[in-house]
């Protein structure tokens, strides 16, 4: 049975603890005010024009705040509508100014001044209300009397019944005076929808809303709706993105009762759900129940990447917004964490999906970027390396710039920046001298500059070879000495040198190359041949990653991100791609070369084949695939002249019958003997066969067996 998870009744039925809202019958609008103050509200509307802003002549009202009230508008006991009360507290703003020549006007200066003090003060205000439906503007007249009239101080408020406006809706109030003696004030007032408020049995337009909870069971969501089954109703799943437009995921015309269920994998905090009738006009419901689920925020950065724009652009992709920060780090090469540049580079607030870019100079490929949240460091990345190669060993040199041409150098080591001039035991203070030298010859690459510092990369490799040499000299003469002892005692050392190379065979088998294997998945059978192949080597000295042993992998990142982390580890350990050409991969192959562009269809969320075609083709265009990448085909299953001509760059062997090449073509530069190389090739032809012959006999079909279902075709 599923375990309630939490109940949702709130957002689309009745709730036990509810909001009661006071009812006005009738559709006149109405204006009353504080005790002491007389208000009249004008018939009609008028035009919203505020008008440029005056100087008072004198003590004159003007609106200091504004309130809102929600009510219901009733024109029958369960026929209301929403309404907006609205408050307008006022004040007397200005002074009376004294005369300036009292001896020329005399007594009837004073005597009109205090006339004037004496009278009541009256004002026009003007509210002004705004929704994507309606706008309306009225006209209150207010007046004071002479004893409530001091300047600065409050004189009361006078409230406006009431702003009809549709469920949900976002209504904009301004308020002014006519003249316009100060900026107009405004306010934003969000309308619920039928939910959180006693409005339901009210409001016609939400009887027909689905009753909807939310449960779980183990790592599955489920959304249950319960309606009659007569009843049609809209059900829509997006991602409510703040900075960017709703993104949809997934939309379905739905006829009741209904139980949605979705993998806990799939929930982030934007995650809403939509709900609607399927009639005209019907309100729209929506509820983002995962706002505050641990399990969405955690799946939140699971789900997110740092992406290369390149020269030194980056962005972080998200389906949600994200409560980030982002700094640049120096990655030494010799291991160790990234230290943040803070200073002299400040944080940067994070926006997902959109291109930010750091003010540097020159990019470096130590140079990596962290993204941190409440302080914690969920991201970093070192994104330029890709472009301006590997790591190198450089030292970061801190340049502080103050008042009078002061400047003060460091160097950034993982125990801190050290003064280039100290006596610390550190090897950025041991050739200090030297980086300066280095610094004022040119020999620094300036990565940032402004008014407070700058940042230089100095190379270090002179410096590490001028330590090792001394090494290696010593190395050479004790190799020297060895060589002589042996040679002295050469019959008691056969046996060890026996021994020796025999543990150096094993190390080498221990030290197996990588092999990623790509292919088209054409049909089932041709799966369980690749899976076949795939297992017989990895009983030999071979690691071997394929997409069929990483399909949860693929499910969480996707075929391209996974293709990409394969294919980086497996060249950098110095490991070979294996194209496996079958009448579907030629024709996406031919489809790209043909187009240039990504191969279109909708292709499996399982497919690394057709993910990876951007990357690996461009390989072949530009002359990079020699040493890297080897093509083999099952000669029972594809024409050798079918493969096309651009892969014949790099090997490409029929299987079985070419084994011992492309054996040897896996192995690399540490080929085996030849005994040893003919029986490995007969041990994975006995395992190939038997699933072969299979695929012989299996008709041709023209399916590839791509998946579908709630993500591969409803997602919108």
């Amino acid at each position: 049975m599923p375990v309630s998870w939490f109940l949702l009744s709130l957002a689309l039925g009745r709730s036990p603890v509810v909001l009661s809202l006071e009812r006005l019958v009738g559709p006149q609008d109405t204006a009353r005010c504080s005790p002491g103050l007389s208000c009249h509200l004008w018939d009609g509307d008028l035009l919203c024009l505020p008008g440029s802003i005056v100087s008072a002549p004198g003590p004159v009202l003007v609106p200091t705040h504004l309130q809102t009230e929600l009510v219901l508008r009733c024109h029958q006991e369960t026929d209301c509508g929403l309404c907006v009360r609205v408050a307008v507290h006022l004040a007397v703003h200005g002074h009376w100014e004294e005369p300036k020549d009292e001896e020329q006007f005399g007594r009837a200066a004073d005597a009109g001044l205090e006339e004037a003090r004496n009278a009541s003060l009256q004002a026009q205000v003007v509210l002004s209300f705004n929704s994507y439906t309606t706008a309306r503007c009225v006209l209150l007249e207010v007046k004071v009397p002479a004893a409530l009239v001091q300047p600065g101080q409050s004189v009361g408020s006078v409230v406006f019944d009431c702003f009809e406006a549709a469920l949900g809706a976002e209504v904009q109030i301004w308020s002014y005076t006519q003249p316009n003696y100060q900026k107009e004030l405004n306010f934003t007032q969000q309308l619920p929808d039928c939910k959180g408020y006693e409005v339901r049995d009210s409001i016609q337009s939400c009887w027909a809303l689905p009753w909807l909870n939310v449960s779980a069971d183990g790592d599955d969501v489920h959304l249950v709706l319960d309606v009659s089954k007569e009843q049609h109703f809209g059900l829509s799943l997006y991602w409510n993105q703040v900075e960017n437009p709703t993104k949809p995921w997934w939309h379905r015309n739905l006829t009741g009762p209904q139980t949605i269920t979705l993998n806990h994998k799939d929930l982030v905090p934007c995650l809403c759900i939509q709900v609607w009738p399927l009639e005209p006009d019907s309100v729209r419901t929506s509820i983002c129940p995962f706002r505050k689920d641990p399990r969405a925020h955690r799946n939140l950065w699971r789900a997110a990447r740092l992406q290369l724009l390149p020269p030194r652009g980056w962005r972080l992709d998200a389906p949600c917004s994200l409560p980030a920060e982002a700094t640049l780090c120096w990655q030494a090469l010799g291991g160790g964490p990234c230290q943040p540049l803070v200073p002299p580079l400040s944080r940067e607030n994070v926006t997902v999906n959109k291109p930010l870019e750091f003010p540097l100079l020159k990019g470096h490929p130590n140079l990596c970027v962290q993204v941190s949240s409440w302080e914690k460091m969920q991201l970093q990345e070192c994104l330029w390396s890709d472009s301006l190669g590997p790591l190198k060993d450089d030292m970061l040199l801190v340049e502080t710039r103050g008042p009078q041409d002061n400047r003060s150098l460091c160097a950034l080591e993982p125990s801190g920046c050290t003064p280039l001039l100290s006596r610390a035991s550190t090897r950025a203070a041991r050739l200090g001298e030297h980086l300066l030298q280095d610094l004022e010859s040119g020999q620094c690459l300036q990565l940032w500059d402004d008014d407070l510092g700058a940042l230089w990369a100095c190379p270090m490799n002179k410096y590490t070879h001028q330590r090792w040499a001394l090494v290696w000299l010593a190395c050479l003469l004790f190799a020297a000495v060895l060589f002589l002892l042996l040679l002295l005692k050469k019959d008691h050392v056969k046996g060890w040198l026996r021994l020796l190379k025999e543990d150096v065979h094993a190390g080498a088998a221990a030290r197996s190359r990588s092999a990623l294997l790509l292919y088209s998945a054409d049909d089932e059978g041709f799966e369980r041949l690749v899976g076949a192949l795939a297992s017989a080597l990895c009983q030999l000295p071979l690691r071997v990653a394929v997409d069929l042993w990483s399909r949860r992998e693929l499910s969480a990142h996707g075929p391209l991100a996974w293709f990409h982390a394969q294919r980086r580890q497996t060249l950098q350990e110095g490991g070979v791609v294996v194209l496996l050409f079958s009448p579907g991969a030629v024709a996406l192959c031919h489809e790209w070369l043909q187009d240039r562009a990504s191969v279109p269809g909708a292709q499996s969320p399982h497919d690394a084949f057709a993910a990876s075609l951007n990357c690996v083709l461009p390989d072949f265009l530009q002359g990079r695939a020699p040493g890297r990448y080897v093509g083999a085909y099952f000669d029972s299953l594809l024409r050798p002249d079918a493969v096309p001509a651009l892969f014949r760059a790099v090997p490409v062997l029929s299987l079985p019958s070419q084994l011992p090449d492309f054996l040897r073509a896996l192995q690399g530069p540490g080929i085996p003997r030849l005994g040893r190389l003919a029986d490995w090739a007969e041990q994975v032809s006995r395992a190939l066969q038997p699933v072969l012959d299979s695929c012989q006999r299996l008709p041709a079909t023209p399916e590839t067996g791509r998946e579908v279902g709630l993500e591969a075709g409803d997602r919108t």
